[in-house]
C-alpha cells in the first residue's frame, strides 16, 4: 500500500482500480483540479494523479485525507454504499446510450461469471441469479434436479449478464434469448465438468446441466462523455 506522504514520481498505472475512479469522479463532480484537492489534503498533485489512475489498495491515513478534501467519507470512497442496489448516484450529465454489435456482446459474455435467468412458471416469471459460462456457443449452467432454474429445460428463456461502475455512472447489459435444454449428452457432460466450471457458489448437489442456445443476442452499454484533461496535464506534480 501507497501512504500519502510519499513525495516522488510514482509510475502511473494504465487502469485505474475503483477507488481512483471513485476519487477521480468526486473530484470532478466538485468542479475541482488535482491541485485544489491535493491542498486540500496535504498532498502533491503528482500523489493525487497516481491515486486517481492506481489500480492498488491505499492506506486509512490516505484515505481520510482524500475524504476530507473531497467533502465525503473513507467508507465512501472505498465503496461503502455496495450492499445496496446499485444506480443510487446521481445521474451523469449528458451520459452516451450505445447498442453493442453482437461481437461485442458475445466478448462480454465469453469471460463467464454470473448472470440471470428468466423464465416463466406457474406461479408468474421468475429471474434467479447462476453461475455461467460460455460453451459450444451457448450459455451454459448448472443446478440442481427439481430446481426453478432446471425448470427452464424445454422452454424459451432469456438470460441477462451486466456491469455497473457506480463511482463512473456507468455500465453495459447484454441480453441472450433462446431455447434452453437440458445437457444429457455424456461426453458433453464430461467436458463440462472436466473444464471445472461453472461452480456454483451455492454449492450442494448440482448435477443438471442446462444449455441456452441464443437466437437473439443484444447489448447496451452508457458511459460518461469523454472529460477534459485537468489543469496542468499529467506529469505536472509540484514539488
Amino acid at each position: 500500500m501507497k501512504h500519502a506522504g510519499a513525495e516522488t514520481a510514482q509510475p502511473r498505472p494504465t487502469r485505474p482500480g475503483d477507488i481512483g475512479r471513485r476519487v477521480a469522479r468526486r473530484r470532478q463532480l466538485l468542479g475541482l483540479s488535482r491541485q485544489d484537492v491535493a491542498d486540500r489534503a496535504g498532498m502533491a498533485p503528482g500523489y493525487v494523479e497516481y491515486v486517481e489512475s492506481s489500480a492498488e489498495a491505499f492506506d486509512t491515513v490516505t484515505l481520510t485525507r482524500l475524504a476530507a478534501a473531497l467533502g465525503t467519507s473513507a467508507q465512501e470512497l472505498l465503496g461503502g454504499g455496495r450492499d445496496i442496489p446499485p444506480g443510487r448516484a446521481l445521474t451523469a450529465a449528458h451520459p452516451a446510450l450505445e447498442e453493442l454489435p453482437e461481437e461485442e456482446c458475445w466478448s462480454r459474455l465469453t469471460p463467464g461469471g454470473i448472470g440471470r435467468v428468466a423464465l416463466s412458471t406457474d406461479n408468474g416469471p421468475v429471474i434467479l441469479p447462476v453461475n455461467y459460462r460460455i460453451h459450444d456457443g451457448a450459455v451454459v449452467y448448472r443446478t440442481g434436479t427439481g430446481s426453478i432454474p432446471a425448470s427452464a429445460a424445454g422452454n424459451r428463456v432469456a438470460f441477462e449478464v451486466d456491469h455497473i461502475d457506480e463511482a463512473q455512472r456507468s455500465g453495459w447489459s447484454v441480453m441472450v434469448s433462446g431455447l434452453a435444454v437440458r445437457v444429457d449428452d455424456q461426453v458433453a457432460v464430461e467436458q463440462l465438468m472436466r473444464q471445472g466450471d461453472p461452480d456454483p457458489w451455492a454449492g450442494g448437489e448440482r448435477d443438471v446441466w442446462i444449455g441456452i442456445a441464443p437466437t437473439t443476442i443484444t447489448g447496451r452499454t452508457i458511459s460518461l462523455p469523454s472529460a477534459s484533461p485537468p489543469e496542468g496535464g499529467p506529469g505536472q506534480a509540484a514539488a
